[in-house]
């Protein structure tokens, strides 16, 4: 429904419709995306309004301690319906929701809401399979800061891009929207004040959330392993790498990397493939979660992002994978996220439906495109015929343009517009 930004203004959030429709047909929803992402605002004002709900959280110490001590005791003195923040701080307390909800299955009983993906908990997960409907709401597209809902990616599955001849010319045009990212609150500081909410932000997290959802010896090392994610955003993994400059194993260093997605501070995109050729990639690629939080952990600014092209290549590349994978959080179907390399032919993002049909982007942060920046998408298209519905080159350039069979060049604006 919406976010509460410093000055109090309320931004409507495109999942808003979803959680209530899922409250209507399954026993609980779980709301879930990082810290500061929205998730306590939304709740409070589904609460007050479309989901009538005693609100708690259990970021407060003495309700902490009373789920903690007697989980029956406290789910037996809840009402109907309950919003149950910050969910992941005590985990003891979802079979004692379980067996509420296996002697009552009416939907609609609890919105549980939590900074860790709760499906990754075991102690959580094992407890509601079946009886949860998972939802992910993470910070703020373009689209709904603008007052708008984002369709580019149902567009797109009907060869339909939007047609746009008047957007901002050169990526210095976009810096200041990339860097402010999506946290409503980071957004309304200035780049310095920014700087240090992300560092507080990061803090917080390694000092607290680490040890609720992983048995995590060395909270640094996590710590380390962001920021050298953050400064390699849009890279493939290469673990032994990491692991080498974290001062750790290859295996403890996918064991951090699944600790900071299930902290949903990196999102890790696996190669997509259908027995296309024995060449392609097999290693993921890696993404910090928001453009601001890249921004904070490797001290970007608007002059870097003019200057350095290694970096605003990254930051552009970010931005589109995470704005994509925000907009299809309330799409009518779900989706899943790939990239594709095969050779030195690659495709940044593969959107693919539960049908097979996918959608390819590519991203460049330059304000032109050549008919070479489509040579990983022309070489998919040819390889998987009809099931690419559009393939796109995203640029920093004026206006929409075709490139031939479903091939377009599309203005970062266009994301939004």
């Amino acid at each position: 429904m919406v976010a509460r930004t410093r000055q109090q203004s309320l931004i409507g959030r495109g999942l808003a419709g979803v959680v209530v429709e899922a409250m209507e047909s399954a026993r609980t929803v779980a709301l879930l995306g990082p810290r500061q992402a929205g998730k306590s605002t939304l709740a409070q004002v589904l609460a007050a309004g479309p989901l009538p709900a005693e609100y708690l959280t259990l970021d407060d110490e003495p309700l902490r301690s009373a789920a903690a001590n007697d989980p029956d005791g406290f789910v037996a003195a809840l009402g109907r319906r309950t919003v149950i923040d910050e969910v992941q701080r005590a985990p003891d307390l979802m079979l004692a929701i379980k067996s509420r909800l296996d002697r009552d299955p009416s939907p609609g009983q609890f919105l549980l809401t939590g900074s860790a993906n709760l499906r990754r908990i075991p102690a959580v997960a094992d407890a509601l399979p079946g009886r949860v409907d998972y939802l992910t709401l993470w910070p703020l597209t373009q689209g709904e800061i603008a007052g708008r809902q984002g369709d580019l990616i149902d567009r797109l599955f009907g060869e339909r891009p939007v047609s746009i001849s008047d957007a901002p010319v050169g990526r210095h045009e976009y810096a200041d929207t990339i860097l402010a990212g999506g946290f409503p609150e980071a957004r309304e500081r200035a780049d310095g004040a920014r700087t240090r909410f992300f560092e507080s932000y990061v803090g917080s997290i390694v000092d607290r959330d680490i040890r609720d959802v992983a048995a995590v010896h060395d909270t640094a090392a996590v710590a380390t392993l962001l920021r050298l994610v953050a400064a390699r955003s849009g890279s493939l993994a290469r673990y032994e790498g990491l692991a080498r400059e974290v001062g750790v194993d290859g295996k403890t260093i996918k064991a951090h990397l699944d600790v900071l997605e299930r902290l949903f501070l990196v999102r890790i995109r696996q190669p997509w493939h259908v027995n296309l050729g024995k060449r392609q990639v097999k290693a993921p690629k890696l993404y910090v979660s928001d453009c601001g939080l890249l921004a904070g952990l490797v001290g970007a600014d608007a002059q870097r992002v003019r200057d350095d092209d290694g970096l605003a290549g990254a930051l552009f590349e970010t931005f589109v994978a995470t704005e994509l994978e925000r907009q299809a959080s309330w799409s009518a179907q779900p989706l899943t996220f790939w990239h594709y390399r095969d050779g030195e032919r690659e495709v940044d993002t593969i959107v693919e439906r539960p049908s097979g049909e996918i959608v390819g982007v590519e991203v460049k942060a330059s304000a032109t495109v050549r008919s070479r920046d489509f040579a990983g998408l022309a070489h998919l298209r040819d390889r998987v015929g009809a099931r690419l519905r559009a393939g796109l080159v995203i640029y920093a350039g004026q206006r929409t343009l075709p490139f031939g069979d479903r091939l377009w060049a599309l203005p970062l604006a266009g994301l939004w517009r």
